[in-house]
């Protein structure tokens, strides 16, 4: 049951930080290009491969005396709600210049592995350093067991990515940006507060 609690935080977490993020407008555009199935496996697969490197960061950063880290872990979750807040006000026209940016990158047509490897590629090198990597490597630090940290903080990129496939264009008329990243920053600074309060009661 910890374990099902933990990958449900991870998940609702990871998942408003990345709805309006470059993660979702990289795999629309992909998918402008390329067969929707084909990018959706590639950009799974370089998630995955983010989401290990992020919880295997945590981990070390776990070894390390409980409170310091535990403090370091809140600072990460408060600058999340600060990154967020500070951008929800220009998501929506950031979103166009996020499009024409991956537009940029994307190769021409292809079809079957060759669009998946291209999309792995694309999001692989593209999101070295986010936010949703940061947040996922805090939750381990903070004590949360990696391997339900890794499946929650998967899933969310992998629901994110096939949004964007299916329904990206729709999502991107009828969804304010700036709303899911007022909600994405909650979600942090309540996560910030907990950790806080574990490390100087614990």
């Amino acid at each position: 049951m910890e374990y099902l609690l933990v990958a449900l935080t991870a998940f609702v977490l990871i998942l408003p930080v990345e709805l309006p993020d470059k993660t979702f407008v990289a795999t629309l555009v992909l998918s402008t290009r390329y067969p929707p199935l084909p990018v959706w496996l590639g950009v799974v697969a370089a998630f995955g491969v983010q989401c290990l490197v992020a919880v295997g960061a945590g981990h070390l950063l776990s070894q390390l005396p409980e409170k310091p880290v535990a403090l370091v872990a809140a600072a990460l979750f408060g600058a999340g709600a600060v990154v967020l807040l500070r951008g929800a006000r220009r998501a929506d026209s950031e979103e166009k210049e996020q499009e024409r940016e991956y537009a940029g990158r994307a190769a021409p047509a292809r079809s079957g592995l060759r669009a998946a490897g291209a999309s792995f590629a694309v999001l692989f090198t593209a999101e070295w350093g986010d936010l949703s990597q940061l947040l996922t490597a805090g939750l381990v630090a903070s004590g949360k067991p990696a391997i339900p940290v890794f499946f929650g903080s998967w899933l969310a990129l992998a629901v994110v990515s096939g949004l964007a496939v299916l329904l990206g264009r729709w999502l991107l008329r009828h969804v304010r940006l700036s709303l899911v990243r007022y909600v994405a920053a909650g979600v942090c600074a309540v996560l910030c507060v907990i950790t806080v309060v574990g490390a100087v009661t614990g």
